[in-house]
């Protein structure tokens, strides 16, 4: 079990197995009938995913264009209220497809709030990509169109993820099991 920081790290998904994943989801991306996409990743969970999936989807042929927007749950203690938008992008999504790309789908109130607002401004479509979906969690009617892996119902670090700022550069998924 890695040690990362004084804490124990018991990976939930290795790095082969997210690339794997990765691969599966671009081709399935691709096979699909896109039309000018547009990639926008949800910042800060999903850099790392979604630099990966954009290197995946580039190697089946596919060329997006490439955004980031950052949102933020706001609320008293932790029941979220509303989602805000902390930077938008700037592209217009007038007629495009949009594929969303995020770390984790748990309550879905962001990805669905992202995705109306998309579509409000024009979208053709939008989809959803997620590394991780952990439905257990979920608040909102809301399935994505690709997953990476579903997600059992613990809190996990690495590949992009944190807690507290920390563990974010970890090459693969894992779960804070104690102290070293």
């Amino acid at each position: 079990m890695p040690v990362v920081r004084g804490k124990n790290i018991e990976p939930l998904f290795t790095p082969e197995q997210i690339a794997e994943r990765n691969r599966e989801m671009a081709e399935r991306i691709a096979s699909g009938p896109v039309k000018d996409l547009l990639v926008i990743a949800v910042l800060k969970g999903s850099f790392i995913f979604a630099a990966d999936l954009i290197r995946a989807l580039h190697h089946t042929g596919l060329a997006p264009e490439v955004e980031f927007i950052t949102l933020s749950s706001y609320g008293a203690g932790t029941e979220s209220q509303g989602v805000r938008i902390v930077k938008d992008i700037d592209s217009d999504v007038s007629g495009r497809d949009v594929l969303l790309i995020d770390d984790i789908l748990e309550s879905g109130r962001t990805l669905l709030f992202a995705k109306e607002l998309l579509y409000s401004r024009g979208a053709r479509n939008v989809s959803i990509a997620v590394l991780l979906d952990k439905s257990v969690k979920r608040k909102e009617k809301l399935e994505a169109d690709y997953v990476g892996f579903e997600c059992p119902d613990y809190f996990v670090v690495g590949y992009g993820m944190d807690v507290a700022y920390a563990f974010r550069e970890l090459p693969f998924v894992g779960v804070v099991t104690g102290d070293a």
